[in-house]
């Protein structure tokens, strides 16, 4: 892969960030002017109201300084979740391709767990895990297991039969064809898990740091919302979606990367 192609992919993806985030302000502004709201107490708050806050106001230092760690502490808990969903996900669509028991044995738990809201759950995992980083990566996990998993057993699935037949004529078991063949294969399956797990770690991160953990912007945005703080809110709430936009389009970069290393169409 030539210097040409790579700056080329972060040209594009820069484009894309900046192109998401005035499209991101510009949706903003119009819910500002379309929600009726009382002009002697307004909840909304600008663009403006949120770079005064965070940067150019005189306490935008002390501001500033009292989100990172709560902000730090929020993507913390989502990536551990992250990680852990995406890699059992990967796990266990590895095992439904190689055995329909795994399939079997596995999908009606995967859809169960889907079907209950993390609400309702929440209780229940909190007695299981506790109320610390474990509760947050486990629900984190929760959210991004079954779209993750849904779309890499896809990819493993797509390899058409005449190439694994080939690792057969040739000796090959069923795990060299998965390994020389279908991984390769299912790497856009990957990448489009990969894309939905970051927006889907972050909520389950902030799901339970609201009703679990009690850390992190999960908790202290319905702590600020309920003391009416609406410019910690909306600075809160700013700072979650440009981080979880920046990590979806680190997502979408590597994504580009790789497959054009292997040569293989962008479509993204």
């Amino acid at each position: 892969m030539t210097a040409l192609v790579t700056a080329r992919i972060v040209g594009r993806t820069l484009l894309n960030l900046v192109a998401v985030l005035v499209v991101l302000v510009l949706l903003w502004l119009v819910l500002i002017q379309t929600v009726d709201q009382n002009p002697s107490f307004k909840i909304t708050r600008t663009p403006t109201d949120v770079w005064h806050y965070l940067v150019s106001g005189p306490t935008a230092g002390a501001n500033r300084a009292a989100l990172w760690p709560l902000l730090a502490q929020t993507l913390k808990d989502a990536g551990i979740g992250f990680v852990v969903g995406l890699a059992a996900a990967v796990l266990v669509a590895t095992g439904m391709v190689l055995s329909k028991g795994v399939e079997a044995g596995v999908m009606p738990v995967a859809m169960v767990l889907r079907s209950i809201p993390l609400v309702a759950l929440a209780p229940i995992l909190t007695l299981m895990f506790g109320n610390g980083v474990a509760i947050a990566a486990v629900m984190a996990a929760i959210v991004v297991l079954f779209p993750a998993l849904v779309n890499i057993a896809f990819g493993l699935r797509s390899v058409s039969p005449q190439m694994a037949d080939i690792v057969t004529v040739y000796g090959g078991s069923r795990w060299t064809a998965l390994r020389r063949v279908a991984y390769p294969s299912a790497l856009p399956s990957f990448f489009a898990a990969l894309r939905i797990s970051v927006p889907g770690a972050m909520t389950g991160a902030l799901l339970a740091e609201d009703l679990a953990t009690g850390k992190g912007l999960g908790k202290q945005v319905a702590l600020d919302a309920v003391q009416g703080s609406y410019d910690k809110v909306w600075s809160e709430v700013v700072a979650i979606t440009v981080v979880s936009v920046v990590l979806y389009m680190l997502a979408q970069f590597l994504e580009r990367l790789v497959m054009a290393r292997f040569g293989m169409s962008d479509r993204s």
